[in-house]
């Protein structure tokens, strides 16, 4: 089970379109994370997915009509009881029903009577995603509280493509485990707020086949950029080394390999950018020089490699804004990996870097034994420029996201 450790109860409403297939992992995302399970299909949902995979995924009845066990009134028990309902395909029909309340289906019925985060993942084409009545709709659905994703950009039906396909059923149980932590983690504070993150480690060629890295995976670069979109904001994630993680929808990604790649694509970026993330593992260091061919063993000792210093990135940038390369008003967060030694804990560390970083946040991890790199769990302090240290308690990355661009908020509308 995740970070969402307690069982809850997740209602999953599946709209009829061709992507209603794909409801089918965002249901047994949920049921291994042991929650109890409610699927309600439209009726144009149950020609493309049988009710009968819906009941044996989730383990409850799957019904879309209101007058289907009538004793329990489900049309109102099932909203009232739920802890989270998750709309996977949300078609255009089905938001504009939703949107102007509507109460036609056991779905709609349900979206009425919840009053716990609901989150609407769209799936449909390009022109329908774009249409004035749709953008209605979306923005109706928001301004009554709901979370509306940005939907992928890719292959649709036939061999339209564009966007309107639905995010993959990963990212929305990411979410979905989001808001079932913390209710109030996606609001719309980030309108046309451009973002730029970057992400995963980076790679020194020592030969053509080896390389000095990190651990880092990237998961939470990746789920920065997730919680980013979603919020509003505009999103270009700069990644190196990465594993483990998807593209979320709506993000622009550039893939670089090393430091130096890393800091030319940032430097190019940061100048149209309102706020910069550095949560990448940059190395410190590479190979002075780079073999051409792969160093072979040959009995003896391989020659000493001999370490320069990669330039200092995320310095690079407080740098570039004390010069006005920057405007005054962006924002600079850096991630600070630390280990305790004998000079200091992993705070003490933390908070010597922030003076030298000179950047506006700095997040700080412990690193090693298991901790931070590659998992899907974090915890860590939150230090700020103006002296407040905030402790991030355990939780799912996307989580420790959602708590990051909360300050990155704060630090904006101080400055206005």
């Amino acid at each position: 089970m995740n970070a969402t450790s307690t069982r809850r109860r997740v209602v999953v409403g599946v709209g009829g379109g061709i992507a209603a297939y794909k409801a089918c992992g965002v249901i047994r995302h949920f049921t291994e994370s042991g929650h109890d399970v409610r699927v309600i299909p439209t009726r144009a949902a149950l020609n493309f997915v049988g009710q009968a995979t819906f009941e044996a995924l989730s383990g409850n009845p799957a019904t879309p009509e209101v007058f289907d066990d009538v004793p329990d009134v489900p049309h109102v028990r099932v909203g009232q009881g739920a802890d989270l309902v998750v709309i996977a395909p949300a078609t255009a029909d089905l938001m504009a029903r939703a949107a102007t309340g509507r109460a036609d289906d056991l779905l709609t019925a349900t979206l009425l009577t919840a009053r716990c985060p609901v989150l609407f993942a769209p799936a449909m084409h390009t022109e329908m995603w774009e249409h004035p009545a749709t953008r209605a709709n979306v923005a109706t659905l928001r301004a009554h509280g709901s979370i509306v994703m940005t939907p992928a950009s890719g292959r649709l039906t036939g061999t339209d493509t564009g966007p309107g396909r639905l995010p993959e059923p990963d990212e929305i149980g990411l979410l979905g485990d989001l808001l079932l932590e913390r209710p109030d983690a996606l609001p719309r504070d980030l309108e046309g707020v451009r973002i730029l993150i970057t992400a995963g480690g980076t790679r020194e060629p020592l030969d053509p086949v080896r390389y000095l890295g990190n651990r880092s995976s990237g998961k939470q670069g990746f789920a920065l950029a997730r919680a980013a979109v979603q919020r509003g904001a505009s999103v270009t994630l700069i990644a190196g080394s990465v594993s483990g993680v998807s593209v979320p929808a709506g993000v622009e990604i550039a893939p670089v390999v090393t430091a130096a790649e890393m800091e030319q694509e940032v430097t190019r970026r940061a100048a149209v950018a309102d706020v910069v993330i550095m949560a990448a593992a940059v190395a410190d260091f590479r190979p002075v020089v780079r073999a051409e061919s792969k160093i072979k063993k040959n009995g003896a000792d391989p020659d000493p490699i001999v370490l320069t210093t990669n330039p200092d990135i995320l310095h690079g940038l407080v740098t570039a804004r004390a010069a006005g390369d920057l405007t005054d008003e962006t924002v600079i967060v850096g991630f600070a990996a630390e280990t305790g030694d004998a000079d200091g804990g992993v705070l003490d560390h933390g908070r010597i870097k922030l003076v030298r970083k000179g950047c506006d946040l700095l997040v700080v991890n412990a690193v090693g034994d298991g901790r931070a790199f590659g998992t899907d769990d974090n915890t860590g302090w939150l230090l700020t420029a103006t002296g407040t240290e905030t402790a991030l308690p355990m939780g799912s990355k996307t989580l420790m996201a959602s708590r990051i661009l909360d300050a990155v908020s704060e630090v904006r509308r101080d400055r206005r």
